[in-house]
């Protein structure tokens, strides 16, 4: 055992040429993640005009839509033959993603890039309510880890270029790049980490770069009229962002129960169900179609009437449920930032209409309300708030955003909403765990490095006060600039980085047991 130690920490002191040789590679992952977003997004826009266009023509022609109608039977088997042969890449992406990361779940970066790429592109055809956000993520760290695979030298490195990848494919899909620096720590990796930090860092701002040589300087959604919100109208973001944190709160709700109820019904028709669903939505609210992003500068503008908005937050907030609960690829990211939109848009429409501020701060309420839903739904308010100034192009609009955001996380805590995407990544847990094979390869090791956070069983104990898993081996402990080998008799503190070698079978079952040891409790 000593001499292990001994091998694996000698290892460990080279950990800082380690980190800036990840650094390089993660330029070369952006790259490749940003390319691949970038396709990407190509291929979902022109499917979602498409739809758009089609569902304009089939109104004044309705024959067409049964050819359309058989269409859409025959892609939904088709995208269910495709699910099935690659189950980890339906839905969103995020959570799969996380599973790699923080579980030691299984990706193979080939056959989701065919299935995102094929799947996806199918269903953009049709309309569906769903993002690009979330599979630009998977995406992005597909790409990544295919660069791992070829030029990386273990399994700590390519995590942290996984992680670096799906940064990177946020960073490309909103061409915000600390937004993605902030969501691989804040969702993804879940914790502050020196070495997570420079690869999500290298990796966006390279993506953020090919995003831009593609599309341009202009953000994903780029609000050209926002006035600075006089500092006493501050009081209302508390308002707005309970009432936008209620809506978050219910969607959460209405989205993890969508999937339980598609479950009740053959798999393979569940697609088909959700591309029929459309049809009507693409007919007579084409604004509801695709992510949502026309929809979100639609409610901005606050041109519709509340009854419009309120008619299109209905529709979108069901839509939404329909096409993600079916399992198809495609995310919720922006779908919940549209219906954040529209909550704010109306709620400040109301609130003016009584006088109570002018119309012309319409638009700051609908985007202080883009964040508060995510932060509700998802529960990752930084994300959320950089995001939104990001989109906004202003600092100054950081404060009331913030105070928005965290009023509705406030309200998804008292409605005890779980974050959407540790839900979701607990059932694919679950299932792989069901699916997992007999033979788990016992004599390899894998390594992890994780913070103890204060508050967690881990903290303030003796090393030998813990049950660990079986076959597990603390190597070293990083407390600030030192690196200290633990014994029995050594106190974890709070900020303490431990990295920790444990058996390459049932991964997630070891990962999660040690993750739930250092990760504070609420």
């Amino acid at each position: 055992m000593s001499e292990e130690r001994t091998k694996f920490y000698r290892f460990l002191s080279d950990f800082n040429r380690l980190k800036w040789s990840i650094a390089v590679k993660a330029i070369l992952s952006g790259a490749v993640a940003g390319l691949l977003a970038v396709l990407y997004r190509l291929i979902i826009e022109r499917g979602t005009a498409t739809a758009v266009t089609c569902y304009g023509y089939f109104k004044d022609h309705p024959l067409y839509l049964i050819p359309w109608i058989a269409g859409a039977v025959a892609v939904g088997l088709v995208v269910a033959w495709l699910v099935k042969l690659e189950p980890t890449a339906k839905g969103s992406g995020i959570p799969q993603v996380e599973g790699v990361v923080l579980f030691g779940m299984k990706m193979k970066w080939y056959s989701i890039l065919v299935v995102r790429f094929l799947a996806g592109g199918l269903c953009s055809i049709f309309g569906l309510s769903l993002g690009r956000e979330g599979p630009s993520i998977q995406i992005g760290a597909a790409g990544a880890q295919a660069v791992s695979k070829l030029l990386g030298k273990s399994k700590v490195e390519e995590n942290y270029l996984i992680t670096g990848g799906a940064a990177a494919g946020l960073a490309a899909a909103f061409n915000a790049p600390l937004s993605g620096v902030i969501f691989a720590l804040e969702e993804v990796h879940r914790n502050f980490s020196p070495a997570i930090m420079l690869t999500a860092t290298a990796a966006s701002l390279v993506a953020d770069f090919v995003s831009k040589y593609f599309f341009g300087l202009t953000p994903e959604l780029h609000f050209t009229q926002l006035p600075q919100l006089p500092i006493h109208l501050y009081f209302w973001m508390i308002p707005l962002g309970m009432v936008t944190g209620f809506v978050g709160s219910l969607l959460n709700k209405a989205l993890l129960a969508s999937g339980p109820l598609y479950d009740k019904m053959p798999s393979r028709w569940a697609p088909t169900v959700a591309l029929l669903l459309a049809i009507p939505c693409g007919m007579y609210l084409p604004l509801t179609l695709g992510s949502g992003r026309d929809l979100i500068e639609f409610a901005e503008t606050a041109t519709g009437g509340v009854l419009l908005l309120l008619l299109l937050l209905v529709v979108k907030f069901l839509f939404t449920c329909t096409s993600f609960g079916s399992g198809v690829p495609g995310g919720i990211f922006m779908p919940i930032l549209a219906v954040g939109t529209l909550t704010g848009s109306i709620f400040g429409i109301l609130s003016a209409n009584l006088g109570l501020f002018p119309t012309e701060y319409i638009t700051d309420f609908a985007v202080c309300a883009m964040a508060a839903a995510m932060a509700a739904s998802v529960k990752a308010p930084i994300t959320a708030i950089l995001l939104t100034v990001e989109m906004s192009g202003s600092l100054v609009h950081m404060l009331p955003v913030a105070t928005c955001a965290f009023s509705a996380l406030l309200v998804s805590d008292f409605m005890k909403i779980d974050p959407i995407y540790e839900v979701l990544l607990e059932r694919s847990i679950g299932k792989e765990e069901e699916a997992e094979e007999a033979a788990p390869e016992h004599q390899k090791k894998s390594l992890m490095e994780i913070p103890v956070e204060l508050g967690s069983c881990a903290s303030g104990r003796r090393v030998d006060e813990i049950t660990w898993p079986s076959g597990t081996l603390i190597v070293s402990l990083r407390r600030g600039n030192q690196d200290i080998i633990p014994h029995g008799d050594t106190i974890l503190l709070p900020g303490d980085y431990l990295v920790i070698f444990y058996p390459t079978g049932h991964e997630e079952e070891i990962r999660k047991s040690i993750t739930d040891m250092c990760h504070e409790k609420f």
